[in-house]
Formats: structure tokens, sequence, C-alpha cells
């Protein structure tokens, strides 16, 4: 049996390494593109930061990503366009603002920003993240659950995230707002 037929045995075996496998590699790269457009060269990329996207990608969102692909199912098992409605309203509703908090949040941790420079990260960059996320994820997940099998949602999502990515390593630069704290 060759490598890839054994590669091939053990998602099917496993489903959650494609997920974990696609985050892998869809996060770090992510943030080395946004960092490539914002000017840095080679020799000024910020590691540390590609190494807490690699982190939060592989560790969290992959395994939760595959958990809430699975719930999803279960709770609509069709692939209608009233499912697929109702899938999208859900997901807009419920995964992506908690997704979207947790990464900022997430990722302030990583920083070592503690948690009230977390909770300052969420506070500002929140709605305007989400804003802009409910003009492209109900286009993408409109596809996902439409036309792609269950067994390929993740790493499509994971794929279609890398635009989201970059977008989210933008936003996560960006610099805050001087917060006093009392």
């Amino acid at each position: 049996m060759g490598a890839l037929s054994k590669v091939v045995q053990f998602s099917k075996k496993y489903p959650i390494s494609r997920g974990i496998l696609a985050y892998t590699l869809v996060f770090p790269t992510s943030c080395l593109i946004q960092q490539t457009l914002a000017g840095n060269k080679w020799e000024t990329l910020d590691w540390k930061r590609v190494f807490q996207f690699w982190l939060y990608g592989t560790f969290f969102l992959a395994p939760v990503g595959y958990g809430y692909v699975r719930v999803m199912s279960k709770w609509f098992p069709h692939s209608d366009i009233k499912t697929t409605i109702k899938r999208i309203l859900v997901d807009q509703a419920t995964y992506s603002p908690v997704m979207t908090s947790s990464f900022f949040g997430g990722m302030a941790l990583l920083e070592g920003k503690g948690v009230e420079g977390a909770k300052n990260e969420i506070s500002q960059k929140f709605l305007p993240t989400y804003k802009t996320g409910l003009l492209y994820w109900p286009i993408v997940q409109t596809i996902n659950f439409t036309y792609i099998s269950e067994n390929n949602r993740v790493p499509f999502i994971s794929v279609c995230g890398m635009a989201w990515t970059v977008f989210l390593a933008f936003m996560l630069q960006k610099e805050l707002k001087k917060v006093d704290v009392e």
C-alpha cells in the first residue's frame, strides 16, 4: 500500500484529521500572506505570530469546527434550500459570533495580553469583523451546505477560510484605541 493510500485510509478512519491538516496549513499560511501583503520581507516576518496562528488553527479551531459540522449535520440532515437557509441562519447567529470572539480573545491570550487585553481586543474588533463576515460567510456556507459532502466540509471551509484568515490577521494587527482602565 502506497503512502497516499495510507493517508486516505487514515483520514477515513479518523475524519477529524482532515480538518486538523487543513487548518494546520491554512492558519499559518494566511498569517504569512497577510504579513507579506503588509510589506514584510523574509527577514522581518513575525514567526512568533505565525506559530500562534498555527497553534490556534490546529488545536482549537480544527476540533471545534469538526464538532460543529457534525452537530449541524445531525440537526439539519437534508441538503435542500430550506435546510441550507436554516443552517446559514444558525451559523451566523451562533457559530460566527462565538468563533470571531474566540479568535480575538484566544490570540490575545497567546500574545500574552492577559484577560483584560483579550476583552479589549474583542470589544474593539468583534463588530467590524462580524459585519464583514456577514457579507462573506453566507455565500461560502450556501455552497458548503448545498454542494459539499459532510466528509469534505471542514477541509472546504478551511480552504475558503484562507482568504478570511488573511482578513482576520489584518484585523488582529490593527492598533487598538487606547482605553482608560480605572
